[in-house]
């Protein structure tokens, strides 16, 4: 039988062993989570005057979350995106609680049954062909960095990749051929040439 938790040793698990050892979060997941958690901390300290050592998870119940979400909106500027991711952290926990503690299940259910806060989401613009070709005529390719650029401009256009997938392609993820080259992301293979990107599998 599973002896009570206290709160800084559930959290301190869902650090050490749910975020990194289970599921291998990023570092940036992970940093994120953080930063909600040391927010949540400050947030409860001052409201309820209690040490984050001396917190329990009862503490935090939906009323105090929700203030602590509001007070990230009105006091810090934050966007009704940047509440609901850091309200993702949080759910996250408290479902990782659910199985350390069920004790508190009552509790939890009340914290995951919290909604997200509805936002307009802005469409996602693009580029008309000549601004694409004013991007990729922008480098100097005369130079190394230049080329550089271009072609990491070129890979962006042609597959569509985001910056996350740009930036961890590694040497071995390309083969370059004649007049053209063929990028392995995931499960596909981009081919990149002069004016088309064909995928295949």
């Amino acid at each position: 039988m599973k002896t009570d938790l206290s709160f800084s040793t559930l959290l301190e698990r869902f650090f050490t062993q749910r975020l990194t050892a289970q599921r291998q979060a990023s570092p940036h997941t992970i940093a994120s989570y953080r930063d909600t958690f040391r927010l949540l901390l400050q947030f409860a300290g001052q409201r309820l005057h209690k040490s984050p050592s001396a917190l329990a998870l009862a503490d935090l119940d939906p009323a105090l979350i929700g203030a602590f979400l509001d007070g990230l909106e009105t006091r810090r500027g934050n966007s009704a995106r940047s509440r609901n991711l850091r309200l993702t952290a949080i759910r996250s926990f408290f479902r990782y609680a659910a199985f350390e503690d069920p004790a508190q299940s009552g509790l939890i259910q009340r914290v995951l049954a919290m909604p997200s806060k509805r936002y307009e989401k802005k469409l996602v613009g693009f580029l008309t062909r000549p601004e694409i070709n004013a991007v990729l005529a922008a480098p100097d390719r005369h130079t190394w960095l230049g080329r550089r650029d271009h072609v990491f401009l070129l890979v962006a256009v042609q597959t569509g990749l985001r910056l996350s997938e740009m930036t961890s392609l590694r040497r071995a993820d390309v083969a370059l051929g004649t007049g053209r080259a063929a990028l392995a992301s995931g499960h596909h293979v981009l081919v990149i040439d002069d004016g088309t990107a064909g995928v295949g599998r």
